[in-house]
């Protein structure tokens, strides 16, 4: 009965580290896709950054403080976020929708700011939802890392300690059975032969 047992377990303990290692092998996969999303996302909103910067100091340059301080006061548009999760191979990550409403006017005179700073205005807007989906790609790649983790430590000990075992225990109940019947099939003769 107890070999039965064993047997069965040891079934259910290979059918699942065959599982376990697809899905781990599934989650890598999935985890180089976006780490590399990332990466080409990240270098385009380095750039984009490094640009909409300078394009402020050179208005900075070109307009004093103060009036820089009044014409930006005053947002130029309106944002939202809508913050949900999606399902990745079993691993929860954020997914955000961002709703941005511009006023068809900046909100301040022409006449007192430079075409510059117009310029790292537009820039700064487009950047946000670029922004956005690097900070939404990031936490999904760490969210991914820490269950691949979690993951193959279970493989691990699915095959390095739990299969061998129940191999070990199933093999010693087998030679305990087979040394019970030789053991038998002696008496047997005895009796037989006596």
């Amino acid at each position: 009965m107890e070999l039965k047992k064993l047997k069965a377990r040891l079934s259910t303990a290979v059918r699942g580290h065959k599982l376990l290692k697809d899905k781990s092998d599934e989650m890598v996969r999935r985890f180089t896709v976006l780490l590399r999303e990332d990466k080409r996302l990240r270098d385009e909103v380095e750039d984009d950054l490094a640009a909409a910067l300078k394009q402020f100091a050179l208005a900075g340059a070109l307009t004093p403080a103060y009036v820089q301080e009044t014409a930006f006061s005053m947002p130029a548009a309106r944002v939202e976020a809508d913050c949900a999760t999606e399902s990745v191979m079993g691993v929860d990550v954020p997914k955000i929708a961002l709703t941005q409403t511009t006023s068809a006017a900046l909100p301040y005179a022409f006449s007192e700011i430079t075409s510059e700073a117009d310029d790292s205005v537009r820039m700064v807007s487009a950047l946000l939802p670029k922004l956005l989906r690097l900070a939404e790609i990031e936490k999904a790649v760490r969210l991914l890392s820490y269950e691949i983790e979690r993951n193959k430590r279970r493989v691990n000990a699915l095959e390095y300690v739990m299969i061998p075992q129940l191999e070990e225990t199933i093999k010693y109940i087998r030679n305990k059975l087979d040394e019970n019947e030789r053991a038998a099939i002696v008496r047997l003769m005895k009796v037989n032969g006596a």
